[in-house]
């Protein structure tokens, strides 16, 4: 039996990022031309050039608040807000609603939302019965989960959320052999099992998702007989990365390219540091372009040891949005990013609030490698200039703030 889902997962880095710069630009050109978005968007960029890295920078990060405000805008003609290259009809078959709300177009077409490849590399089979937990009301995750099981050859059981009595009489009268949902509810689903002395012997493997699995947790499942990976999905953009076998963070999807960029800028960081997590997806029917996830990882060097030869990311890391209120205004990661754009000699920078609620610090930490020139009186001045707001200026070391993807610090009392 095959270790992995097809060719693409075992092909040579090399030829991986080839062929995706090589498909970039007639991605980018599709959704120029069937995204009314995108063509706003890359309204005055030649995306025929765009065929690597460091040219697809030139392209704006849209983030998720961005996404919603243009669908607000557009909600009375366009409920997607020009982000879809769908029509309805049999090429769109469903449409979903995220919080906001999000409307997300679903194409037509087997494992549309690529989650067949998680589930394969989380043990799941032909012939298995997955019991899936995940909602299947507005929102796509349980369609997610439900389409890759069908990729792989599983059986599903829509099992949804809550009613956890007649869930566990389903599993003790079915016996599936495989989970999807949270791994709240899973562990909700084995408490409850073992108070009213339920045994499910059959329940060997879960692909988990929507939340944080942390490894003490993952280890609990193993206790009680669960092998359990981690899928990181999103209704915008469907699969992101996959856990495998090696426990060695999460592999990256063939058809997404991912950079990791300092929060509050497109700016890509430096192999290994942490920031925001920006995907653009090869998906034609919701073409994104380098769209912010919000979410903060870093890449992990090397491959992973089952074979895969994807760039792996370290997982979730928390939210990049570290946008924070002082002295009663919001200060944003983007302005702490124009304020550093200002000053070459910096290099990276954190912004750390302190104090009591309503006796508000402000103390922007920069590493920088040159200090002359009164270049922390001229900082000052633009952060009042940035911000409205006074704050003091630290200059440190290169390297020495931490590698946590944080731009603002919220370290005030609020006892």
């Amino acid at each position: 039996m095959s270790e992995h889902f097809d060719a693409l997962e075992t092909r040579s880095p090399a030829e991986r990022e080839a062929a995706q710069m090589a498909a970039l630009p007639g991605q980018l050109a599709h959704a120029k031309q069937n995204s009314a978005a995108f063509a706003d968007i890359l309204r005055d960029i030649d995306v025929s050039g765009i065929n690597n890295r460091t040219a697809l920078t030139r392209i704006p990060v849209t983030r998720k608040s961005e996404l919603l405000e243009r669908q607000k805008a557009k909600r009375q003609h366009d409920a997607f807000g020009g982000f879809s290259a769908l029509v309805r009809g049999p090429a769109m078959s469903r449409i979903f609603a995220s919080p906001g709300p999000i409307y997300e177009p679903e194409g037509a077409g087997k494992d549309y939302w690529r989650a067949g490849r998680a589930l394969f590399a989380a043990g799941f089979r032909a012939g298995d019965l997955v019991h899936n937990s995940f909602s299947y009301h507005m929102t796509p995750g349980a369609f997610i989960l439900e389409s890759g099981a069908h990729a792989v050859g599983c059986t599903v059981f829509p099992g949804g959320v809550g009613q956890t009595e007649q869930q566990l009489e389903a599993m003790v009268d079915l016996k599936p052999n495989a989970y999807t949902g949270t791994p709240s509810f899973l562990r909700i689903l084995l408490e409850k099992a073992a108070e009213a002395g339920i045994a499910l012997p059959s329940l060997t493997k879960a692909s988990v998702g929507g939340e944080a699995c942390p490894p003490s947790l993952t280890a609990w499942f193993k206790e009680r007989g669960v092998d359990v990976y981690q899928t990181y999905a999103t209704a915008d953009l469907g699969l992101v990365a996959y856990e495998t076998p090696s426990r060695e963070g999460l592999v990256l999807d063939e058809s997404v390219i991912v950079e990791i960029v300092r929060p509050g800028t497109g700016t890509p960081v430096d192999e290994g540091e942490v920031g925001e997590l920006v995907v653009t997806t090869l998906n034609t029917a919701y073409p994104l372009v380098r769209f912010g996830t919000g979410d903060l990882s870093a890449i992990l060097p090397g491959q992973c040891p089952t074979g895969r030869t994807a760039p792996r990311i370290k997982g979730w890391m928390g939210r990049a949005d570290q946008t924070t209120k002082i002295k009663g205004m919001f200060v944003h990661p983007s302005q702490v990013a124009e304020i550093t754009r200002r000053f070459p000699e910096v290099k990276k920078a954190r912004l750390v609030v302190s104090g009591e609620m309503a006796s508000d610090a402000m103390c922007l930490q920069v590493e920088a490698t040159e200090v002359g020139d009164g270049l922390r009186e001229r900082i000052e001045t633009a952060i009042r200039e940035v911000t409205k707001l006074r704050g003091d200026v630290q200059v440190v070391r290169p390297g020495s703030l931490p590698n946590d993807g944080k731009v603002i610090e919220d370290a005030r009392s609020y006892k």
